[in-house]
C-alpha cells in the first residue's frame, strides 16, 4: 500500500493506492490550502480506506522544485506522521511527476518562479519517461527557445509564455498535476531514476532559488 503527497504548487493532491492496486486521491487547487487541508485528506483517506501509517509499504512525498510553502508543509507532515513509524520514505521529482500525465513523445514541465523565470525540466516519453535535461529555474524566452511544435508542456505559469508559441504546443495546464503519477512513476521502470530512498527523519526538499539561475539540481 502506498501514500502519495504532491504540494509543490497551489495543488494539494493526496493518493492511496491499497493491497489490490486501486488508487484514491484527496485533491484541490487553492492557493494557501496545504496547511489546511494536507492533514485533513490523510485523516479521510486513512478513514474511509481502513488503513494505519504502520500498514503502508512506501509514502512518497513530491520534494520540489515548487513552492517552499508547499513543498516544506509536505515535508514537515511526513516527519510527524511518521515519527516511530517504520516506512520507507521516497523523495520524488516533482517535473518527473508532471510529465508522466503526457502521452508519448517530447515533454517540457513548468512550474510558475518569481520574475520572469520559471522552473523547468525537459523529459521524452517512449513507452517509459525518461529525462532529458535537469531540472533548471530558467527565464521564460529560454524555455520559449525550447519548445517544438508538436511537444507537450505541464504544469505552471504556461499563461506567462509567449501565446503564439503556445499555438504550436500541446498545453497540459495544473488540472491534470496530481500525485497519482508519482504512484505510476513508482510502480513502473521509472523508480529508481526519479525516486530517492530517505527516511522520514531526513526528508528534504529539492528547492530551487532565484540565485541558482541557470545552475542545475537533481
Amino acid at each position: 500500500m502506498i501514500l502519495a503527497i504532491e504540494t509543490a504548487t497551489n495543488i494539494c493532491s493526496v493518493c492511496f493506492q491499497d493491497s489490490e492496486g486501486k488508487v484514491y486521491e484527496k485533491r484541490t487547487e487553492r492557493k494557501g490550502s496545504h496547511s489546511e487541508l494536507l492533514f485533513l485528506f490523510i485523516r479521510e483517506l486513512m478513514k474511509e480506506y481502513s488503513f494505519k501509517m504502520s500498514d503502508l509499504d512506501a509514502v512518497l512525498v513530491s520534494t520540489g522544485p515548487g513552492s517552499y510553502t508547499g513543498l516544506r508543509i509536505a515535508a514537515s507532515a511526513v516527519k510527524g506522521m511518521l515519527f516511530g513509524v517504520n516506512v520507507d520514505v521516497y523523495a520524488a521529482n516533482t517535473l518527473a511527476g508532471f510529465a508522466q500525465s503526457a502521452k508519448e513523445g517530447n515533454i517540457h514541465a513548468v512550474i510558475n518562479a518569481r520574475r520572469k523565470h520559471l522552473y523547468y525540466q525537459e523529459f521524452k516519453k517512449d513507452n517509459v519517461l525518461s529525462a532529458v535535461s535537469e531540472s533548471q529555474i530558467l527565464e521564460i524566452s529560454e524555455i520559449q527557445e525550447k519548445l517544438s511544435p508538436g511537444d507537450y508542456i505541464i504544469g505552471t505559469g504556461i499563461e506567462r509564455l509567449d501565446a503564439k508559441k503556445m499555438e504550436e504546443v500541446k498545453i497540459m495546464d495544473s488540472t491534470v498535476i496530481t500525485s497519482k503519477t508519482l504512484i505510476s512513476l513508482f510502480n513502473g521502470d521509472e523508480k529508481e531514476y526519479f525516486f530517492a530512498k530517505t527516511t522520514a527523519e531526513e526528508l528534504e526538499s529539492n528547492y530551487l532559488s532565484s540565485s541558482q539561475v541557470n545552475n542545475t539540481s537533481l
